[in-house]
């Protein structure tokens, strides 16, 4: 197999391990619910831990990177939250539980630094898309994995069971990534940033901010689809858990499709654009259906539990090209900060709305989130990148 591929399969695998815990910890709510007799609003502020870990620690994590190279800091990064992890099993104090968490988010961080590197540094820019497209469906492979494994295992055996199959998985990878990953020797071709900064002009920071709010419908779906489908609809949580897999791999396979597209359309921000009204117009149609309390809601559902994965690919390969090889790793770190940011508040504010009021009111409530995403969107990247817009 040529080497880049095989660097490409592993840095997906890290990707799926990292974003099994980081985003899939909401399959867990009924589980720390029973064990440890959590409130809803409880619960989701204790699933946002690793998502603020990661708020702290990205853009370090991408300095880093920038420094040393990728292959050391996703070992590094993996290790720390495999064992962050595993801790987590021997503690029964809720704070500790939530430190556990914290630091777990904080190693992982590395993966979504280091492993949009590799990608910009082994791939050409016409292939970057698709490439960073698979990367990318680690976040919903992994959400899937997840939604999968997480509420059934949890139900037999209990929290900590879980915990030892997230932590396997990050161990396994480090492992993976020590063995087979290879930094890139190749400077980045027509790096049109080379010896001054990607953010002289406002074009990334208007990427970072769309991506941002675009985050917020794809977590309102990813932590609450789980428990609306159960307490709402009347769903058992496996049965539940099985069909939001399967949304989540066709969303993996839709971040495929959408990458494709950026190569074939040579731009990234165009799809984005389009994919960001196409989020809010599924989401109001959601929003309407949890209201009425008709069926409409369950097919809105999981229709958003696919499209609101799918910028996220376009994002980043756009960030890392405008930036180049030497601010990539930086770029990076900025973009997911500012995501995360996002991501770690939407569920703890989500939750309390959904208590105070309705799923409906909830979801209503996020569908002007992507369509300010589409109005950031810049129409352009500029030239001299690897792409122009």
């Amino acid at each position: 197999m040529n080497r880049r591929w095989l660097i490409l399969i592993v840095g997906l695998f890290a990707m799926i391990a990292g974003c099994a815990y980081q985003y899939g910890l909401p399959y867990l709510i009924p589980a720390l619910r029973a064990d440890r007799g959590l409130s809803l609003r409880e619960a989701a502020i204790l699933i946002s831990c690793p998502v603020a870990g990661l708020l702290v620690a990205l853009t370090l994590w991408g300095i880093a990177a920038d420094r040393w190279g990728e292959r050391i800091i996703l070992c590094a990064g993996l290790s720390v939250a495999g064992a962050s992890l595993l801790f987590a099993t021997t503690t029964s104090a809720t704070s500790a539980l939530g430190v556990c968490f914290f630091v777990a988010g904080a190693g992982g961080a590395s993966i979504h630094a280091a492993s949009g590197r590799l990608i910009l540094g082994w791939f050409a820019a016409h292939e970057r898309g698709l490439a960073m497209g698979v990367r990318q469906t680690g976040q919903p492979l992994g959400v899937g994995l997840a939604a999968l494994t997480l509420p059934p295992l949890a139900a037999r055996a209990g929290l900590t069971a879980g915990l030892y199959l997230l932590a396997g998985c990050c161990l396994g990878a480090a492992l993976l990534v020590a063995i087979l990953v290879r930094d890139p020797e190749r400077p980045e071709a027509g790096d049109g940033h080379r010896g001054g900064s990607p953010y002289r002009t406002p074009v990334l920071w208007r990427i970072h901010a769309a991506s941002a709010l675009l985050v917020v419908p794809q977590f309102a779906v990813s932590a609450f689809a789980l428990v609306y489908l159960v307490d709402e609809r009347g769903w058992d949580g496996a049965t539940a858990g099985r069909v939001l897999a399967v949304a989540q791999v066709a969303g993996a396979v839709a971040r495929l499709a959408v990458g494709h597209w950026s190569d074939r359309a040579g731009s990234r921000v165009r799809p984005m654009r389009l994919l960001a009204v196409g989020i809010g117009a599924v989401m109001l149609v959601l929003a309407a259906g949890a209201l009425s309390g008709t069926d409409v809601a369950v097919a809105a559902l999981l229709a958003a539990a696919v499209i609101t994965v799918t910028p996220n690919g376009l994002a980043f390969t756009a960030v890392a090209e405008y930036a180049g090889r030497s601010w990539a790793g930086r770029a990076l770190g900025i973009q997911n900060t500012g995501q995360n940011l996002l991501a770690a508040a939407t569920p703890p504010a989500l939750g309390a709305l959904v208590t105070s009021t309705a799923y409906g009111t909830a979801f209503a409530a996020v569908v002007a989130f992507p369509l300010a995403a589409a109005a950031l969107i810049p129409a352009r990247l500029g030239t001299g990148q690897a792409e122009d817009a």
